[in-house]
């Protein structure tokens, strides 16, 4: 493999899924994922309502498939990804995704599905809240992701993925707000079934990527 051009590239990419260097912190942040998403089936079990459980499941399906094109720039450019996460982690799963990375966004789908009215038609501020708690949610992940930028934890190295003002809003974008999107339409769809066939492929493709770039050798 040729060596990445991006220094940020290449410092994530050490230790990449190297099991000896994951840290005791997974097995807490594992037990608790586990409780939570127990927790949130037997209440659906009981209600009959699935939403919480779907938005969880959509919106980490989401951010899976946005690491793994994040990964494929890397790979395809052999420079930079859009994002890498090359400072300190229990355990780096793909260069811009670490382990403590993907338990958030396990539970982050939780929290818009709980936060969310059960009246779909209710507003807030003249906004669906289905589209507000998506805009709200999506503005605070950015506001969290300068922090970590700023610290040097989430790393940029495209000129056009940055502080700036149009760098923000694809950030944005194309970084958080299609997340609860994903979610939004999924909840739109009344069939069970169905619901799970849309989540499927979400999480289809993105496995089908992956499995192409293990074919071909990608490392990333």
């Amino acid at each position: 493999m040729e060596p990445y051009g991006s220094t940020d590239t290449q410092a994530a990419l050490d230790g990449l899924r190297d099991l000896t260097q994951m840290g005791w912190i997974v097995i807490p942040l594992l037990a608790l994922v586990f409780y939570i998403y127990v927790t949130e089936i037997k209440k659906a079990r009981k209600s009959g309502n699935w939403d919480v459980i779907v938005c969880g499941l959509t919106l980490f399906g989401m951010d899976f498939f946005n690491e793994t094109w994040n990964g494929w720039v890397a790979w395809l450019t052999q420079d930079q990804a859009f994002w890498t996460t090359p400072g300190p982690t229990a355990l780096r799963v793909m260069v811009g995704w670490n382990v403590e990375i993907i338990f958030m966004f396990l539970i982050s789908g939780l929290i818009y599905g709980k936060t969310i009215s059960e009246d779909k038609n209710e507003k807030i501020f003249g906004i669906n809240n289905r589209w507000f708690w998506g805009l709200g949610y999506a503005i605070f992940c950015v506001v969290i992701e300068i922090f970590l930028n700023i610290g040097g934890l989430l790393t940029w190295t495209y000129p056009f993925w940055n502080r700036s003002f149009a760098g923000v809003w694809l950030i944005f974008l194309f970084g958080y707000f299609h997340f609860y999107v994903a979610c939004i339409l999924v909840l739109k769809i009344k069939s069970m079934k169905k619901r799970l066939i849309a989540i499927g492929c979400i999480y289809g493709v993105a496995i089908i990527m992956n499995v192409i770039a293990g074919i071909l050798g990608w490392y990333y």
